[in-house]
């Protein structure tokens, strides 16, 4: 017997496209005395597993039309949701057009989202809009006093328990109805994505954005906020789509930090590694092998990579496992891992490892979004990466050929550093990165210095920059950025252009006998 606060189900629509769950549901229902009514093939899943259903056509005494479009669009069903049971009036009409009340709508949507990404076309994207599922959705979220609204198979267990205890408390249906809304908000955002797609619109006139919570995080940036983390229908490689393999729970800064070293990476085809501390590249290099490439990034600033977050665009092998386990780290990120290397690693138990089970293209498109007070910035991804041919040669000397591969290194790393970046690179690997000052002659002067500090650390009295190149995220606007540059031992520099005093720049650059390269592409990162 239902106590006065639960609400018995007696009468139960079931229409639901993922049919996990359903027999069990179905069957708690009728052990409680429910009625089914039911459509199509939930239907015909809860006959085969032995249950009574009612179809719906029976139900309304109105046949399914249009193939299937119109079938619970009707008031034998909307009224049975919608009516108010404390409200006599609702009562004597439904009484008057012989609408018996529905006390439970159990209901998720076409796949659209699964269509789309099939690949199908758009009168199959189209026909997978489902429009009764979202009504009966929001039919039932809205009278939740008197209705059980379900969308998701995770909560069919819940409801299963309250049935055990004579139906659903206000309380129970209030957090079913706000998850419903949800629901169909979400979906309803992935539709207006779609058309926006098709029309070739990337920032439509109203922007939709939904995400599921994948997890609530400890706290944020700081021990005083709060947050979580959501992840959405975009299918990138990253952190969304990464298996934890050990280590102990991720920090908002961990997930954070960790995209910033993984896109990174992504730029290089070499087998490559990125390390980054507080979001910035401490260190980068590209090799025939990941173990020599986290040798050379790891060369560039030992004392930042200490707690750092480790990248790699190849799967993670045993040899480079051993070496990364000699410093402390707080997580390592790649495609893919050997059995050897996971071996190697599970001695660092609080040492995350995390599977993104792919490398995403530094060149997809795609947007990316910021939060200001009232609203959001939103922008496409920087997606650019210029190559040999983009290059304009603006100094009487022309970079070498080794120079030219270490130009166009640098530049992808400086596309990841924080403005004002400055970056030093010799045989593809950062031998010092300048990052997030207010002057870009102080980004030149600090990477050369954290140079000077890392050879002395490995014993060499020469700083690192000595015969190097050097990339700017943007062009220097007067000549003292460049003579940094050229002080601290760099022969080529790659730059923007773009400035005023471009040829005041570049004649500085004649002048000590370096090349210089112009990109067109400016890479700033706020």
């Amino acid at each position: 017997m239902s106590s006065p606060d639960r609400l018995p189900i007696r009468r139960a629509l079931l229409s639901v496209s993922d049919k996990a769950g359903l027999i069990a549901l179905g069957r708690a229902l009728v052990a409680q005395g429910a009625q089914l009514l039911s459509t199509g093939g939930s239907a015909k899943a809860l006959r085969d597993a032995g249950l009574d259903v009612t179809d719906v056509s029976d139900h309304t005494g109105f046949p399914e039309i249009l193939d299937g479009r119109v079938k619970t669009l009707v008031p034998q069903i909307h009224g049975g949701i919608l009516g108010r049971r404390d409200l006599e009036a609702h009562l004597a009409q439904m009484d008057e057009h012989n609408i018996a009340p529905i006390d439970l709508v159990c209901v998720n949507l076409y796949p659209f989202a699964a269509t789309v990404a099939s690949g199908a076309g758009a009168e199959d994207c189209i026909e997978n809009i489902d429009i009764g599922g979202p009504a009966l959705i929001r039919a039932a979220a809205k009278n939740h006093a008197h209705v059980v609204i379900l969308t998701e198979p995770a909560q069919y267990d819940s409801l299963i328990d309250a049935l055990a205890e004579g139906g659903s408390t206000l309380a129970e249906r209030q957090l079913w109805a706000g998850a419903a809304y949800a629901h169909t908000a979400a979906y309803d955002s992935m539709i207006a994505s779609w058309f926006a797609g098709q029309r070739g619109d990337a920032l439509p006139e109203t922007m939709t954005l939904s995400g599921t919570r994948r997890e609530l995080l400890r706290y944020g940036e700081n021990p005083h906020q709060n947050a979580a983390f959501y992840v959405t229908s975009e299918k990138r490689h990253g952190i969304a789509t990464a298996t934890q393999v050990q280590g102990k729970a991720l920090s908002y800064n961990n997930l954070n930090d960790t995209d910033a070293a993984f896109e990174a990476v992504a730029e290089f085809d070499k087998p490559s590694v990125v390390i980054v501390k507080h979001a910035n590249p401490c260190g980068v290099a590209s090799a025939e092998t990941l173990e020599t490439a986290w040798k050379s990034a790891l060369k560039c600033d030992p004392v930042s990579a200490f707690g750092g977050i480790v990248a790699l665009n190849r799967p993670l092998d045993e040899a480079t496992a051993e070496q990364i386990a000699t410093i402390f780290t707080e997580v390592i990120v790649a495609p893919d891992a050997t059995e050897g290397a996971k071996t190697v690693l599970s001695r660092k138990k609080n040492l995350r490892l995390l599977l993104t089970g792919g490398v995403p293209s530094a060149t997809s498109e795609g947007l990316t979004f910021k939060s200001v007070a009232g609203g959001f910035l939103a922008q496409s991804r920087d997606a650019g990466q210029v190559t040999e041919a983009d290059l304009r040669v603006v100094t009487k000397r022309a970079p070498t050929d080794a120079e030219m591969a270490d130009l166009l290194f640098a530049f992808r790393v400086a596309k990841h550093v924080k403005s004002n970046a400055v970056i030093y690179a010799k045989d593809r690997a950062t031998v010092g990165i300048g990052a997030g000052q207010m002057s870009r002659v102080d980004s030149a002067r600090i990477a050369a210095r954290k140079s000077l500090d890392a050879a002395e650390a490995a014993g060499e009295t020469v700083a690192l920059t000595q015969g190097s190149v050097a990339a700017s995220d943007a062009f220097f606007p007067f000549a003292d950025g460049l003579e940094s540059v050229i002080a601290a031992g760099a022969v080529a520099v790659i730059q923007p252009g773009g400035s005023i005093r471009d040829q005041e720049v570049i004649d500085a650059a004649d002048e000590a006998g370096i090349a210089m390269v112009f990109t067109g592409m400016r890479h700033f990162r706020h």
